[in-house]
């Protein structure tokens, strides 16, 4: 019996070819979720899932497939997957680290420039033909070097972040559920503090941890309080990390200065009052969006999906 892929959505050719060719590929060759109904029924008779953060594979969704050996998320993050379930039934769940951190990294920094220097603003008010002289105070923004940057979440791309503020002689602070080692922090110039202790110091807080039920609005009312009038939050991570109405009334409200913003707390919409504002830069999931990482990501999640299928370890499963 040849073994049997469903891929949920689009993934590029290169990436396909590398599925040997006895194999039967189901292939939705859009970007638009399938439903769940439909999911389950093209599902049920499969030995593997290749799909991406878009697709929600519940306990309902693995239930319907007796016969799955493996999901293959084609992102760093998995809380589009129900792992516990998974676990239960010998499902084994992939992802794809590494190969985005510092294409990430690079957009994490892009956001907080931009924030910084309001370069969003800055290109809407040159193109809108109201620049007719120079004025002493037009657009002030906020310095990046020399200042404190705050890192949550101190992983793979959290280190590829601190990395970068070397270049800008940055104090670098970070907080993790477990602590890098000391060779890690003197590469970096990191310090570990505790998380309200970076909120309060920090000029720029950049997020980097997972999405589980204690990071959920890790950035609320109370946390957003502790932070500089003058702080910047950049968030390249995943959505609900930030309570999104709270970070609404802190920048309308002064509470802090701004904020770069790459997800939200429910995708692809975006909380109305942060679209209203005019210091907040966002962009709709795109940190990881150039052509060699995303070509990368699709083959690691392939290969994953072949290994496994083939009897053989993972190479990146999640723990």
């Amino acid at each position: 019996m040849p073994k049997k892929i469903l891929i949920s959505n689009v993934l590029p050719s290169e990436s396909r070819s590398m599925i040997p060719s006895d194999y039967a590929v189901d292939y939705n060759d859009t970007d638009t979720p399938l439903a769940k109904a439909d999911l389950m029924r093209r599902l049920a008779d499969r030995d593997a899932l290749i799909c991406h953060i878009i697709s929600t594979i519940d306990e309902e969704v693995v239930a319907a497939a007796p016969g799955l050996k493996a999901i293959c998320n084609v992102a760093v993050g998995f809380n589009n997957i129900d792992v516990a379930a998974c676990r239960k039934r010998g499902i084994v769940v992939t992802n794809t680290p590494d190969v985005l951190t510092e294409t990430t990294a690079d957009f994490a920094w892009a956001l907080l420039m931009a924030a910084a220097r309001r370069v969003v603003e800055a290109d809407r008010f040159a193109r809108s033909g109201q620049w007719t002289r120079w004025q002493w105070d037009l657009l002030w923004g906020n310095d990046v070097y020399g200042k404190t940057l705050g890192i949550i979440g101190f992983g793979r791309i959290g280190r590829a972040v601190a990395r970068r503020a070397l270049g800008f002689n940055m104090r670098v602070l970070y907080h993790d559920t477990v602590r890098a080692d000391a060779a890690a922090e003197r590469e970096l110039r990191a310090s570990y503090v505790e998380r309200d202790t970076l909120l309060r110091e920090s000029d720029f807080v950049s997020l980097h941890t997972l999405f589980v039920p204690e990071t959920k609005h890790l950035l609320n009312e109370r946390t957003l309080k502790l932070m500089k009038k003058t702080a910047i939050v950049v968030n390249a991570a995943r959505g609900p990390i930030v309570d999104e109405a709270a970070l609404v009334r802190a920048l309308k409200e002064g509470w802090i200065a701004g904020a770069g913003l790459d997800v939200f707390e429910e995708e692809p919409k975006i909380h109305p009052g942060l679209l209203a504002l005019t210091n907040v830069t966002v962009a709709p999931h795109i940190a990881s969006a150039s052509l060699d990482t995303r070509l990368a990501m699709a083959n690691l999640a392939v290969r994953n999906c072949v290994a496994v299928l083939q009897g053989k370890p993972p190479i990146t499963p999640v723990s």
